[in-house]
């Protein structure tokens, strides 16, 4: 079943491809991806397309969007990107979504031809608050540093058999001391399911005197396997997806329910305090 949609303003002659940046409190959501009776943020995003009234019916494609990256329940995004077509102009189109739902923003567009690849980035990166007084910040930073180059998802992913190794390029990850805590960092072009909150908790295991540096170098390499929790999701937010484009068109936002949702998480939420600079620093 094809979810439909419905313009009647700002539209062109033809039907566009177009890139969007986007962002979301993920806080009360069951993950991204649409789930029969539950709140996600796929399927707010769906339901709020089909509830547009307008004169002319478009095809939307299917009953599932072309995002970059798929999270899961209680993580939160600042930039994250999906693809879709449409007769709306570029500001037309990020003000009709930015009706969809105050948790759920849309900062930015760009024309992509047919061909683009929306999970083709160049490079994903993830930012983690690990909240707590910054003690052993030199242990953080030594395990982090080990993270460079090809890592063995057995032990940092889900879902990941066991029985030969599965290497994943990490870029880079780092960790940096802010007011109440901690901030880590973590670059690539993919992940695997769970693979930064796994890369979190080793930093942890390894702080808190737990995992010798020279056990997660061999988890790492795949000469042993590890059993990692998995980080609370509360704190890891999508910080962005990049592609080698330039955004055309940029949200003159937030609106007036986003900046009231914002007034009231951002507070006592690192989310609401940092996540909503998307609209504002230019990033």
């Amino acid at each position: 079943m094809c979810v439909r949609v419905v313009y009647e303003v700002g539209e062109t002659a033809s039907a566009n491809r177009w890139l969007v940046r986007f962002g979301y409190d993920g806080s009360g959501y069951f993950g991204w991806a649409r789930q029969p009776g539950l709140r996600t943020v796929e399927g707010t995003i769906l339901a709020g397309l089909a509830r547009s009234h307008t004169r002319r019916t478009l095809p939307f494609g299917s009953e599932h969007l072309d995002v970059a990256s798929r999270t899961d329940r209680g993580v939160s995004a600042r930039a994250n990107a999906l693809a879709l077509r449409t007769t709306l102009s570029g500001a037309t189109l990020l003000r009709f979504l930015n009706g969809c739902a105050p948790e759920i923003f849309f900062t930015a567009a760009t024309p992509v031809p047919e061909e683009f690849r929306t999970r083709a980035a160049a490079r994903r990166i993830y930012r983690y608050w690990d909240p707590g007084p910054p003690e052993r910040l030199m242990r953080w930073r030594s395990a982090a540093a080990v993270f460079r180059g090809p890592v063995d998802a057995r032990s940092f992913g889900r879902g990941v058999l066991r029985d030969s190794p599965r290497f994943a390029e990490v870029q880079s990850v780092s960790v940096e001391e802010v007011p109440g805590g901690r901030l880590v960092e973590v670059r690539a072009r993919s992940f695997v399911w769970g693979m930064v909150r796994k890369i979190v908790s080793a930093l942890r295991e390894h702080a808190a005197g737990r995992l010798p540096l020279s056990d997660l170098e061999a988890g790492i390499r795949g000469t042993s396997l590890l059993s990692l929790p998995l980080a609370e999701p509360q704190g890891l937010v999508l910080w962005e997806v990049e592609y080698p484009i330039d955004w055309m068109v940029r949200w003159q936002g937030p609106s007036r329910r986003q900046r009231a949702y914002l007034g009231r998480t951002a507070t006592d939420r690192w989310l609401g305090e940092r996540v909503a600079t998307a609209w504002t620093d230019g990033g």
